[in-house]
């Protein structure tokens, strides 16, 4: 093979392979980017859908908002393919379905992703039931303690709101406290770790009241 085509192709490979990383790269800073205002343009326009999203389901039914976003989705393709149709046939021109290029578009998940997050699932599912079975086996008195009084201040919370209600608000935090955080951090972490020291102090003074046998271990 000639030199010059061999070092092209070589520098053609390295490009694509460098478009790919960097392409890998953006997707994984998209959700951090997104929640800390990187765009306000792409940023506000995910807060305004999630929240009106949000209240429709507030306000109607699952079935009732999906229908409505399905409905309202179909009805701006059909009046685009529609409106396509009727400038190419009054320019006679040839351009075709304007949809062409996206049911030309695969969109098929490959077998090795589905498997691949499927296993990233089923390590977090494992995880986290290992997890409910220490804590309500009362494995580790502390922790066991800590999750009853955390489903005691949720009883109270669900009193108040609903499970909707309580999605709007994470859903407004969600996009409210990453900024507000970035511009304040110091202040923030100061007041964490008082909060943090307090506890662990709590913690400990409960955790010496307690018999030796249901101490927390040192070895974790």
């Amino acid at each position: 093979m000639d030199p010059m085509t061999q070092s092209a192709q070589i520098s053609s490979s390295q490009g694509l392979a460098d478009g790919h990383n960097s392409a890998v790269k953006e997707s994984k800073l998209s959700v951090k980017d997104l929640i800390h205002w990187r765009d306000p343009k792409k940023t506000g326009l995910m807060f305004g859908l999630s929240l009106l999203v949000l209240l429709s389901l507030a306000a109607f039914s699952v079935i009732s908002v999906v229908s409505y976003l399905l409905l309202s989705l179909l009805c701006v393709t059909i009046t685009f393919r529609i409106y396509k149709s009727v400038v190419q046939a009054v320019q006679k021109s040839s351009d075709g379905h304007p949809f062409k290029t996206l049911i030309d578009k695969d969109v098929s998940i490959p077998p090795e992703t589905f498997r691949k997050h499927v296993d990233t699932s089923l390590t977090y599912i494992n995880r986290a039931l290992k997890q409910m079975s220490r804590l309500f086996l009362v494995e580790d008195l502390v922790d066991s303690l800590k999750l009853a009084v955390v489903m005691w201040l949720l009883t109270y919370v669900g009193a108040v709101f609903n499970g909707i209600t309580v999605l709007i608000l994470a859903d407004i935090l969600l996009f409210a406290v990453p900024p507000v955080y970035e511009k304040n951090k110091t202040q923030v972490d100061q007041y964490i770790d008082l909060v943090r020291t307090q506890v662990n102090t709590t913690m400990a003074k409960l955790q010496e009241k307690l018999p030796g046998a249901v101490k927390r271990s040192k070895t974790e």
